[in-house]
């Protein structure tokens, strides 16, 4: 028979590696998260890159989310066609090919909102509407500003009041807010300068949010912030929505930058393989299973350290410690959560070491 584990299985029945969710944890993090944050009045739209999964959208939403963020329009795709389709695409939409799936999945999905931050981009989504047909109705769109970044946005000031004029001059395009993420923010490890370099992002924001409504456009979303940023942000006039999204899960990389107040709650279960030395073991999770372009993963258990040996396998050492043998599972921690969700098809999530639930990595590679 095929392998096919089932909710009830322990998690010692699971082949490795397997993503495994603790679900207290997580169900830890997203109540801490939420009693912090929404008392504020702030919309609380978290970023689905991280989960890729409409299961979880939908738990987020009962916690009390306000729809949901994606990063590509193929993730867009997938989501509303399993039925969650109150969507802001964060990345812009540039490209032939591209500009028509939107036409399209705009076409049947009228709340999927979208950001602009060049008039090419913009004008080649209002002409394709125009030639899809549609009489009327408009995307919400918002503009998308460069706060600190330096990755994508159009520039405050002049700029961004020049492609607000065009955007509300396109019969197709209703602008509708502004966007504005400081990801080189996300991972300051000093607390104060995150602070202080955040609220200094966000008065860009908001000014320009101001200046635009000045002009005569109404803005009704402000929208920003991140795991690492977020109760910065919410405490900011003007700011109506942030967009955290690793909460959930955290890696290391954000928990050395953030500190512990959410918990690592995923982990990618592993097997030792082989043994290679006295304190030196092969694990069957490399690069397939674990990224590593924020840094290594760490093994749960304190005292080893992690090496990658290729695709299929990874090292693990000590000093100290019982040692590993072949047989033996470990939890491994990831560096960066997203990409890391992205090489796996499901989760695995379990309650006193049995899996309670399975979902589906709905929308694992939709990188277009």
């Amino acid at each position: 028979m095929p392998y096919a584990p089932k909710v009830g299985d322990p998690l010692s029945a699971l082949d490795t590696p397997s993503m495994i969710v603790d679900l207290p944890l997580m169900e830890s993090n997203i109540a801490k998260l939420f009693s912090s944050l929404l008392p504020t009045g702030i919309l609380i739209r978290p970023h689905l890159k991280t989960t890729k999964s409409a299961v979880l959208a939908r738990k987020l939403v009962a916690a009390g989310a306000t729809g949901g963020c994606v990063a590509k329009l193929s993730e867009a795709e997938v989501m509303c066609k399993l039925g969650f389709s109150d969507l802001l695409i964060t990345c812009e939409i540039v490209g032939a090919a591209k500009v028509q799936r939107l036409v399209e999945l705009w076409s049947e999905f009228k709340d999927v909102r979208i950001v602009v931050d060049s008039v090419e981009g913009a004008g080649a989504i209002d002409e394709a509407l125009k030639r899809s047909g549609v009489q009327e109705g408009s995307i919400k769109t918002l503009l998308d500003l460069d706060v600190g970044l330096h990755r994508t946005g159009v520039q405050p000031g002049e700029p961004a009041r020049e492609l607000a004029r065009y955007v509300a001059g396109l019969r197709h395009l209703e602008l509708i807010g502004v966007q504005g993420y400081e990801g080189h923010l996300q991972h300051v490890h000093d607390r104060a300068e995150r602070k202080a370099s955040c609220l200094a992002s966000m008065a860009t924001l908001t000014q320009t949010a101001d200046i635009l409504r000045r002009d005569g456009h109404t803005i009704t979303v402000v929208t920003t912030g991140g795991t690492g940023t977020a109760e910065f942000c919410v405490t900011v006039p003007g700011i109506t929505e942030v967009q955290p999204g690793s909460f959930l899960f955290m890696d290391t990389d954000y928990r050395n930058a953030v500190g512990s107040f959410y918990g690592n709650s995923l982990s990618i279960l592993a097997t030792v393989i082989s043994k290679q030395g006295p304190k030196c073991i092969t694990i069957d999770a490399g690069l397939k299973a674990l990224t590593t372009d924020s840094g290594l993963a760490e093994c749960k258990t304190l005292g080893y350290t992690y090496g990658v040996l290729g695709d299929e396998h990874g090292s693990l050492a000590w000093t100290e410690g019982p040692d590993l043998r072949v047989g033996d599972r470990v939890e491994m921690l990831p560096s960066h959560i997203d990409p890391t969700v992205n090489l796996h098809d499901f989760y695995y999530a379990y309650r006193d070491g049995v899996v309670e639930e399975i979902w589906k990595v709905d929308s694992r590679g939709m990188v277009q």
